[in-house]
């Protein structure tokens, strides 16, 4: 359905299609004999939220990519617009980009237009979002943390999915990281990453403890799926545009299967939720209430704090998954500030 004026009218589970002539009515719910439950509900768009946000989740977002295209065309338009948005990041956020490789994997180095005294002994390793598939964040995701940080910042452009299904991505990650530290010491690295990145952060992680390597001094987190065996409640309410464009239907086995492959689902590398998580480095979690992986990301946190590790959460209110991408939202800039304070101080100012 199309938002108003007014917010949004929502059926968030429908077994039954409803015919012209009956609308569903606002506000109701029930639960049906199989414990589904039924919701038609009037969301409007919060007053707490900046103007710009407000704008952004009243305007229908439709998807990218057309429902028939290939993987090739998929990754061509999210390179394309990637790139556009880039340029008006750097607007924003003043870095410089080049290509390089680090063992033998292609990566992006960003860099600030001036490092900050004493950080020239530091960097940090983003791991991209983009489902496994495509990249939709090793210049949105890396510009605005080098500029705010003043540090170096290396984009691993790993192996996608579905040629090249787990661990291929996280093989090249742990390659990056295993080169880096033949010249930065463990305490003066950070590792984060956005959506499918912030898994990738979570499983390297968990595959450098596995391997006996010495631990990163940070890890960002930023909406995080932790367990690949089962969705989360979030799944089920919210799509990648939050409330408009198309929801995730329920999900009925293993998530992301492209990804997985022939993996189980609870492979404690795969799925950092079944790791031991003692021991991890500081770790700051974001995600926000309109989030698919909203419960992804609270579920693996909790699973942190359990764990006994310094691992903060941070709410972000009404907005849709990984909006910190969007640099012309006040909202974002208050992300990547927050996200960029928690790297200086643990990596030392």
């Amino acid at each position: 359905m199309q938002p108003n004026r007014y917010g949004f009218i929502l059926p968030l589970v429908c077994a039954t299609a409803f015919s012209a002539e009956v609308a569903p009515q606002p506000n109701t719910s029930s639960v049906d004999a199989d414990g589904l439950t039924h919701i038609t509900r009037v969301v409007p768009v919060p007053a707490s939220i900046s103007p710009e946000a407000q704008a952004t989740l009243t305007r229908p977002q439709p998807s990218i990519l057309s429902s028939g295209a290939s993987i090739d065309e998929q990754r061509a338009k999210i390179s394309a617009r990637q790139k556009n948005d880039a340029d008006n990041c750097l607007k924003i956020y003043p870095a410089t980009v080049s290509e390089a490789t680090m063992a033998g994997v292609p990566v992006h180095i960003v860099m600030p237009l001036e490092v900050g005294t004493g950080k020239g002994d530091r960097v940090l390793l983003n791991l991209h979002g983009g489902g496994f598939k495509t990249d939709t964040g090793s210049l949105l995701e890396t510009i605005p943390i080098a500029s705010l940080t003043q540090t170096k910042v290396v984009a691993v452009l790993y192996r996608l999915s579905p040629e090249n299904p787990f661990p291929a991505a996280l093989d090249d990650a742990i390659a990056v990281y295993k080169e880096l530290l033949k010249t930065y010491r463990p305490e003066k690295i950070g590792i984060y990453g956005t959506s499918a990145g912030a898994i990738l952060t979570a499983e390297t992680a968990a595959k450098i403890k596995q391997l006996g390597l010495p631990l990163p001094a940070v890890l960002g987190i930023f909406s995080v799926l932790g367990d690949f065996s089962k969705a989360g409640d979030s799944w089920s309410l919210f799509g990648i545009q939050g409330l408009t464009g198309t929801v995730a239907p329920r999900s009925t086995g293993a998530l992301l299967p492209d990804y997985v492959g022939r993996t189980n689902p609870t492979d404690p590398v795969l799925s950092p939720l079944y790791s031991d998580l003692k021991g991890m480095p500081p770790t700051l979690f974001a995600t926000s209430t309109r989030d698919m992986l909203l419960s992804g990301t609270v579920i693996l946190h909790q699973a942190f704090l359990h764990a006994g590790v310094d691992a903060r959460l941070v709410v972000f209110e009404a907005l849709p998954h990984a909006f910190w991408l969007d640099s012309h939202l006040p909202e974002s800039r208050g992300a990547n500030e927050i996200m960029a304070h928690f790297f200086n101080d643990h990596l030392g100012k």
